[in-house]
């Protein structure tokens, strides 16, 4: 328990840190990977190159400090970082290493407004931190190596299949290269996959949501190919899997982790809501409720660009074909002379909820959404204009960073 004293200490930083936390995250991470270089591994380069780390961390950081007289109202936060955590293989004593280098941060950054006591009250609050996500880590890891088929760390797995979905998205279906069981998952979560990238000369993680129904002998992700745009690199990681990895070769796993899962056990409706390739996770529910002959009401409501980036179009038509509980509303930002309406598309433009509104709103129905952090706080807005409550609303953000709006 931290005294009043620390306490206050930490939370009259926390305007400082909105102002300038950035400038400290920045300056942690370069002497983190300086001090460390093995630990660069651990984290996404390229949200390094873009700044999306250094402005994340900002952000937790500064919202600790703010909350630190109670930190429980972060833990839905810090249960998803638990999450990521434990997918990338971090283990309690990368902590002390971080620590280290966050305080010595704080004091170069600083400079003299970090005195003794401020560095001091802050190594005590992440002492504390680090109790809570560790106790949290620690359960998560006993659960994964405790299913069937479960594990922790990384694990080598064979690419048995590579299927385009898309001009943008492809396939690859996994299994143990060991010839070991698969484990279960819940619908929504995702893989951490691991290659090595030659540019940087060290190993990348990225996290990939799962794209099927559990139970099927292998594991599915469904890739799409970042291409360098608006002055944004083209993914390292991406990139390589669509180019370099086919049917034989193997690649590192982590077991299956995240949060924004699908309830296998409720009967309410369930509305899902994705733009781009944030339909992967709502194909796992969608195949989960299908290969459980669940009887309960789905909505499948999509948005893509245009009819060639539209994954999965036929598996989700042969769906919505024989299951009379099942209905899909999709939207084509542009649409080409090819396209047909009512069979590969139903509106023009982006989602508007509003105009559907008879589709969405169905009685005690729960929301899903996945995609880019900007639609979706679209379609959260849309959704509580439409009287929606929010603890209805469900989403995974692909990234580092939040959805608030």
């Amino acid at each position: 328990m931290l005294s009043d004293t620390v306490r206050a200490q930490v939370k009259a930083t926390a305007p400082v840190l909105q102002v300038h936390g950035e400038t400290l995250t920045r300056h942690f991470y370069q002497r983190l990977f300086k001090g460390s270089p093995h630990l660069r591994q651990l984290f996404n380069q390229g949200h390094q190159h873009n700044g999306q780390q250094q402005q994340a961390l900002a952000m937790a950081v500064a919202a600790y400090a703010q909350h630190i007289d109670d930190p429980s109202v972060l833990m839905p936060v810090l249960e998803r970082v638990a999450h990521k955590h434990v997918s990338l293989g971090i283990r309690r004593e990368h902590y002390d290493v971080v620590g280290f280098h966050l305080l010595a941060s704080i004091r170069e950054v600083l400079g003299e407004a970090a005195t003794d006591q401020l560095v001091d009250a802050w190594a005590q609050a992440y002492g504390q931190l680090v109790d809570v996500l560790a106790g949290l880590e620690a359960s998560m890891y006993a659960s994964a190596v405790a299913r069937e088929g479960g594990w922790t760390g990384w694990r080598a797995f064979r690419v048995v299949g590579k299927v385009p979905e898309s001009a943008e998205i492809t396939s690859f279906y996994l299994s143990p290269a060991d010839g070991g069981p698969v484990p279960d998952y819940l619908p929504g979560q995702y893989l951490s996959v691991r290659v090595f990238v030659p540019e940087l000369g060290i190993m990348q993680p990225r996290q990939y949501s799962l794209s099927d129904a559990p139970g099927t002998g292998r594991l599915r992700i469904s890739v799409k190919r970042e291409s360098a745009a608006s002055g944004r690199p083209a993914g390292q990681v991406s990139n390589l899997l669509h180019d370099r990895y086919d049917e034989g070769d193997i690649l590192d796993v982590a077991p299956p982790q995240g949060e924004f899962t699908l309830d296998v056990e409720g009967t309410n409706p369930i509305v899902l809501i994705s733009g781009g390739v944030g339909l992967t996770p709502m194909m796992s529910m969608l195949n989960t409720v299908a290969a459980r002959r669940d009887g309960r009401q789905v909505r499948f409501i999509h948005g893509c660009r245009e009819g060639s980036v539209h994954a999965m179009r036929e598996h989700l038509s042969s769906l919505t074909g024989r299951l009379p509980n099942v209905r899909s509303k999709v939207f084509y930002e542009r649409v080409g002379p090819a396209d047909r309406q009512g069979v590969d598309y139903h509106h023009a433009g982006r989602i508007d909820l509003h105009a559907i509104r008879d589709d969405v709103l169905l009685d005690d129905a729960d929301y899903y959404l996945c995609g880019p952090v900007p639609f979706m706080q679209a379609q959260r807005q849309a959704l509580r204009d439409l009287g929606v409550a929010p603890e209805r609303i469900h989403a995974e953000v692909f990234g580092t960073g939040g959805m608030d709006a």
